[in-house]
């Protein structure tokens, strides 16, 4: 019998709950620490990005208006289904140069941040919500609400849960987000999206995108349609750079620099505060 080649896997982006190719055609190659696997990534354009934008805020107003059980319940279901293909990541994350003990350890810590966020998601609010105290005959109320769409630029390592830190608190929150997935390492990012896709996630909640951070980190900080950017990286004149457009449509720029993602101190309700606005009410008393 003639020997079965293997079936090799296409990295796509992952867009409006889809998995086209770049609209541009490009391609960048990235090969193992061992040089032994060269594998095609898609390289995100400033076009696919404002697909995953318009696909963002589409799904913005039925995602917000789930009731923060639901979302609770589906990041659950994010991290059952990331358990259920923990083989392939291991695959994909040794392939990237970590040990075996060391893929294990981030899956395991990728899992965990799931279901930590999964538990916050309907207790936030009355965290973070408060009657404030005023001269009159009226109740003052404050309680957190989404910002909207927001985009993401991901730590370049270590690549899944780096990921999985910035996705699950922005989406926890009731926003919807544009990720951009780590340069350097970027194979866990679409598998990732695979686990997405079947953990009733609706489509266009989470846009995952590859590339170059170059290239698409001025589009990413200035697209007047996104409300929030959340940059990871410790580059000066990137943050700034990130700054300045943000303030082109007064946007909110939340910066992680230096953060050791598998450790837990990086996991609190504070991240999903971040990407929240406060709503001031007031109503009459005895009505």
């Amino acid at each position: 019998m003639n020997k079965r080649e293997d079936v090799k896997k296409t990295y796509k982006l992952y867009i409006g709950g889809k998995f086209p190719r770049t609209e541009s055609g490009r391609y960048f190659k990235w090969t193992d620490p061992k040089n032994s696997t060269v594998v095609n990534m898609c390289r995100g354009s400033r076009k696919d990005f404002r697909n995953a934008v318009v696909s963002a805020r589409s799904a913005f107003s039925g995602w917000r208006s789930k009731t923060a059980y639901n979302r609770s319940q589906i990041l659950y279901r994010i991290g059952e289904m990331l358990e259920g293909r923990r083989g392939q990541f291991m695959d994909e994350l040794i392939l990237q140069g970590a040990s075996k003990k060391e893929a294990e350890n981030e899956i395991n810590q990728s899992i965990d941040r799931l279901i930590y966020y999964a538990g916050w998601a309907d207790k936030y609010q009355q965290v973070f919500s408060r009657v404030n105290p005023v001269a009159s005959s009226y109740f003052n109320f404050s309680y957190p609400e989404p910002t909207g769409v927001v985009s993401a630029i991901a730590p370049d390592e270590p690549s899944l849960i780096g990921l999985v830190s910035i996705v699950a608190p922005i989406i926890a929150g009731g926003n919807t987000v544009v990720v951009l997935a780590s340069e350097a390492k970027p194979l866990c990012s679409i598998t990732f999206a695979e686990v997405l896709h079947t953990s009733d996630v609706p489509g266009g909640v989470v846009n995952i995108l590859t590339g170059y951070r170059s290239e698409l980190l001025e589009h990413f900080s200035s697209h007047m349609d996104v409300n929030a950017i959340v940059y990871c990286g410790n580059v000066k004149e990137e943050i700034k750079f990130v700054q300045e457009n943000a303030a082109l449509n007064v946007k909110r720029p939340i910066v992680y620099t230096d953060e050791n993602w598998l450790d837990k101190k990086v996991q609190d309700p504070y991240r999903i505060l971040n990407t929240l606005e406060i709503k001031t009410t007031w109503h009459p008393v005895g009505i």
